[in-house]
């Protein structure tokens, strides 16, 4: 499983439908103050499941949603979705007897949409391939793809030093 790209729409500041092509190695994201870099992270982290919004400089959940500007309206919802690349289904090697039976049906594609929405009111709702799933099932398939919590790392904004 690889990332292939990732599309963002009223999140944050994106409030035009964004999609950020990674099927080429990426070694950083560069931009003047203010243009959205963090916000991409923040984007990542959302997707996966991220639960704190502290983390992702916000209050509450509909902080994320993008709340206007002098040309453009408030939104009411806010999605990212990120593109999985599946053609290499790890092998035939690899146990998925440990895979549960509602995650199983999607390893079969060569490509998994997963998508999280969330609403003013403050409600996500997470999809894989445009059906509704549950965090668990996300976080299930990221342990699988081995993008589990302790897997992977995201450095936010001061936190470098």
């Amino acid at each position: 499983m690889r990332l292939s790209h990732i599309t963002l729409q009223g999140f944050k500041s994106f409030a035009k439908k964004t999609t950020i092509d990674v099927t080429q190695q990426v070694t950083g994201v560069v931009g003047p103050n203010g243009s959205g870099k963090s916000n991409i992270a923040e984007a990542i982290r959302f997707v996966l499941g991220e639960q704190s919004m502290k983390s992702m400089r916000s209050k509450t959940g509909s902080d994320v949603i993008f709340k206007g500007s002098e040309h453009l309206s408030p939104l009411s919802r806010a999605s990212v979705t990120m593109v999985i690349d599946n053609r290499k289904k790890n092998g035939s090697s690899i146990d998925m007897s440990h895979i549960s039976q509602d995650l199983a049906p999607y390893l079969i594609y060569d490509e998994l949409t997963l998508s999280r929405i969330i609403y003013a009111d403050g409600t996500s709702d997470y999809t894989l391939n445009d059906a509704k799933v549950r965090l668990k099932d996300v976080q299930e398939l990221l342990s699988f793809a081995g993008i589990g919590s302790s897997a992977h790392t995201i450095i936010n904004q001061g936190e470098a030093d």
